[in-house]
């Protein structure tokens, strides 16, 4: 009995906190368009056209969340996964093994994380300074690579492309009365695994509890014994291989490669993390968190374009207001709970 007293006067954490609100803003959001707005709301598919459309983003936005929980960031994910894109797609056009290009998808995000952690942890420069160089060189490496819009020709990845997971029982009936099961493209798969991994290794691994020391507080972090530059430059080696899986399955849903692939990304992903419960300073976030960010600002879109609101203008309005109202409240409720605690002392 006692120890059911003390579970359930025992506070969330900070980061389950701010992960419980993003997911209650989710729900409530998706819940009044499905009854105001109705259409494809109503339909599974709805969720699942959400995940295949953003498998990318996810796997590059838990990235930019061990880095940001670590007190860093990384503005080179968008431009590491579109030259990823453009060069899988050239050596795949060229008649490349298929297994390969995942390889090279994976060496490419590899070389960029060690790069940008070497500087960053070890020669301590900034790191919006070494993200920085690091877009503009992926992103003119891209350009060099081609400046021409490339599809994939390449039956072994065609058929990679096609594979999905139908879920019939979560489809729904076509006005002619067919069947349209729902439909999960391989990406999203990826993408859950990918989530999962770092999930489990945020939660439960040493490696993620120095994650969130060496965010929450450097000094506090060094004097537990935590090799601070070696867990920073880990951050940005994972954070840079999950952009190469990124890339690669980016490819996989497009099926094509452009210069200006995953254009913006980087800013995405950032408001994912944020609007997830990911703090700037770092210390607190959570994947999980994350996932329904993403989700957040993909419904935001899909109401914009259900309300008939096509300009394009409508969205970056839209996103820049929902990333200041998540950055507010989430000032406000951990300003009120530093004052509960504060309290609680006294």
């Amino acid at each position: 009995m006692n120890k059911e007293k003390k579970f359930f006067k025992e506070p969330l954490t900070d980061t389950q906190l701010l992960m419980t609100i993003a997911i209650g803003i989710f729900f409530v959001m998706y819940l009044l368009a499905m009854a105001i707005l109705r259409g494809g709301f109503l339909h599974p598919q709805q969720i699942f056209d959400m995940l295949n459309d953003n498998a990318s983003l996810i796997i590059v936005s838990c990235g930019l969340t061990i880095v940001m929980i670590g007190g860093g960031i990384d503005i080179s994910v968008g431009a590491v996964t579109s030259l990823v894109v453009m060069s899988c797609v050239l050596y795949l056009n060229k008649g490349g093994n298929i297994f390969v290009s995942i390889l090279l998808a994976l060496g490419i995000g590899l070389a960029f994380g060690l790069v940008h952690g070497y500087l960053i942890s070890y020669l301590e420069i900034q790191p919006f300074i070494v993200t920085l160089a690091g877009m503009f060189f992926a992103r003119g490496l891209t350009t060099i690579l081609s400046v021409n819009p490339q599809k994939v020709d390449h039956e072994a990845f065609a058929a990679l492309r096609g594979v999905k997971i139908e879920i019939p029982w979560l489809g729904y009936y076509a006005k002619n009365g067919n069947l349209i099961p729902g439909t999960v493209e391989l990406g999203v798969v990826i993408a859950l695994v990918c989530l999962l991994t770092v999930f489990v290794l945020l939660t439960w691994l040493k490696p993620g509890r120095n994650f969130y020391a060496m965010g929450g507080n450097q000094q506090s972090a060094l004097m537990l014994g935590i090799n601070v530059k070696r867990t920073r430059f880990l951050s940005y080696v994972i954070c840079g291989l999950l952009s190469g899986i990124s890339g690669y399955v980016f490819m996989m849903h497009t099926g094509a490669g452009n210069a200006t692939n995953a254009a913006g990304m980087e800013m995405n992903a950032i408001a994912s993390s944020i609007i997830g419960g990911t703090l700037l300073t770092g210390g607190v976030g959570n994947v999980i968190g994350t996932l329904f960010g993403t989700l957040i600002l993909t419904t935001i879109k899909k109401i914009i374009v259900s309300s008939a609101l096509n300009k394009p203008w409508w969205q970056s309005i839209t996103t820049g207001g929902m990333l200041c109202f998540f950055i507010l409240l989430q000032s406000i409720v951990l300003w009120v709970r530093a004052k509960l605690r504060a309290k609680k002392k006294k």
